[in-house]
């Protein structure tokens, strides 16, 4: 059996999950999570062999729960669901260790697929993904800026993107003032951007935030 962790903040949407994958035999939803806290509670347990991870969470991101989860269990696969287009940010979650990446538009069977090619160690891309990720080896010039972030770098642009204070992100990354600071610095400076309404223009225009 695939042990499976679903994490979303809606409730009909983990109910919709929950009982579409009770569907498949080697299936077994075993945990729920509606934040980031409770997220990284089931992964400390050690309760799932694949998470379900939606992109947009209350309070910490789904980008900061794969880079927590990365950095606990740097082994478990995390497939990452979003109701943003994949080719605006699936090669960025690949990049930060996410497993696969799918638009919750999905055919349900893609899922499913995705869920056993992750679950074997593989990693889950699109065609679509397949072809941007080619575009970035070929060293394509017409490269997303964010896709140039650090993993930091992409954990602040986002924040300050979504209207956080630097003083409030500080304390929700566990980094100083002065730090969150300086990385602000150098993501308007790889991102040609002048204000943190620049940010929040760049990530709705890309599909980051909504």
């Amino acid at each position: 059996m695939i042990r499976i962790a679903i994490v979303d903040d809606h409730p009909m949407v983990r109910a919709g999950l929950r009982q579409f994958l009770s569907d498949e035999s080697d299936f077994d939803v075993v945990a729920e999570a509606a934040n980031a806290r409770e997220a990284l509670e089931i992964v400390r347990r050690g309760d799932a062999d694949v998470v379900l991870l939606d992109v947009s969470l209350p309070g910490q991101s789904g980008v900061d729960v794969l880079v927590a989860i990365r950095a606990r269990e740097p082994m478990l696969p995390v497939l990452m669901l979003s109701g943003f287009a994949e080719q605006d940010y699936a090669t960025t979650l690949l990049r930060l260790g996410a497993s696969g990446y799918l638009n919750k538009d999905c055919d349900p069977a893609d899922l499913v697929t995705a869920i056993r090619t992750v679950h074997r160690g593989r990693k889950y891309i699109t065609a679509a993904v397949a072809e941007r990720l080619a575009e970035g080896l070929g060293g394509g010039g017409d490269r997303p800026a964010h896709e140039q972030l650090s993993e930091r770098e992409l954990q602040v642009f986002l924040h300050l993107a979504q209207g956080e204070t630097i003083g409030h992100l500080a304390v929700s990354l566990c980094l100083s003032v002065k730090t969150v600071s300086t990385y602000r610095s150098r993501v308007m400076e790889k991102m040609h951007l002048a204000s943190n309404s620049d940010l929040t223009h760049y990530a709705l225009t890309n599909g980051l935030i909504r």
